[in-house]
């Protein structure tokens, strides 16, 4: 019997292949890691996507792939969601080039660990711009363009279960992270009226390079990581995506202003994450600096270049 897991033989859907025909959806930070695993998904069930990120040339390779793979129509914008304007005329291009969207995924992210007392502004605005401000500017310009032309929809926010627990060293984070999932019950009774519903996942540790590299830069594996879950394993693309898509999915419209956790059961057993942290010397912070500042001037670099 096929096993949903990291390893073994290929994992069982429950969905009809064509369950997302006709659907257009858009993927913030969809061209990597949680982002590219649901659009991935969503595509195979038939979706048409919208990619959204900072990165061009990552955005047009995963394109690529997923056109490649599934045949999927997709489209892509490098987009800066902080900037409100900018979000609200991408969207606008969607719209008026494409058609009006029927679902969003707010994935777009930014972390990196950091003694609280030690950050700075422009480190607390680099994560807050995008996490907190970012996914309010995307709701509200795809939000309010379903209200005026009364089409409804769904969405769906990448969250952590840091919104229960709290967590150490990613403050700005945690913080943001539970904007979002205030947003998500909030407008859920404001435009539930309007058809459009919101819905969050709060991911346990899905390994992405992205995220590794800013908030494991020490880790030397994931075998810890695996034994403390109750699952005895961690995340995978597959987990997120089959999720994903049954919240985005037209069959399930009465689910409304949920945050559901999929971490094996790891919040529940052991609490916020990052505690270990608190052990560490000053020298293992510089390390840890220098290898999160090596990989932001990494992805910088390709910003600039459009290198892949």
């Amino acid at each position: 019997m096929p096993q949903n897991q990291s390893g073994g033989t290929a994992p069982h859907t429950m969905f009809r292949a064509d369950l997302f025909l006709g659907q257009r959806i858009l993927v913030t930070g969809g061209g990597t890691g949680l982002g590219y695993a649901m659009a991935e998904r969503l595509a195979a069930l038939g979706a048409s996507l919208h990619l959204w990120g900072r990165r061009v040339a990552v955005l047009e390779e995963a394109a690529a792939r997923l056109r490649e793979r599934y045949g999927a129509e997709v489209h892509v914008q490098a987009v800066d969601i902080r900037d409100a304007q900018a979000v609200d005329a991408a969207i606008d291009a969607i719209w008026t080039g494409h058609g009006p969207l029927t679902g969003l995924i707010n994935n777009a992210a930014g972390n990196f660990i950091s003694p609280t007392e030690k950050l700075s502004p422009r480190g607390f605005n680099a994560i807050a711009d995008t996490v907190f401000r970012g996914t309010f500017y995307t709701t509200q310009a795809v939000g309010k363009r379903w209200i005026a032309q009364g089409t409804g929809g769904a969405i769906l926010s990448i969250v952590v279960t840091w919104v229960w627990t709290g967590s150490p060293f990613v403050v700005p984070s945690a913080m943001s992270k539970a904007g979002i999932d205030a947003m998500t019950k909030s407008l859920a009774i404001e435009w539930g009226r309007h058809g459009i519903r919101l819905n969050a996942i709060a991911p346990g540790v899905i390994p992405t390079e992205g995220a590794s590299a800013r908030l494991r830069p020490k880790d030397t594996g994931a075998d810890a990581q695996t034994l403390q879950n109750p699952m005895r394993r961690l995340g995978t693309g597959h987990d997120i995506g089959e999720l994903a898509a049954f919240l985005l999915s037209p069959g399930y419209d009465w689910i409304n202003g949920q945050t559901i956790a999929l971490d094996g059961g790891d919040y529940l057993a052991n609490g916020a994450y990052f505690k270990q942290y608190a052990e560490w010397s000053d020298e293992d912070w510089a390390a840890a600096r220098q290898a999160i500042e090596a990989r932001t001037a990494q992805d910088k670099a390709q910003r600039s270049t459009g290198a892949a």
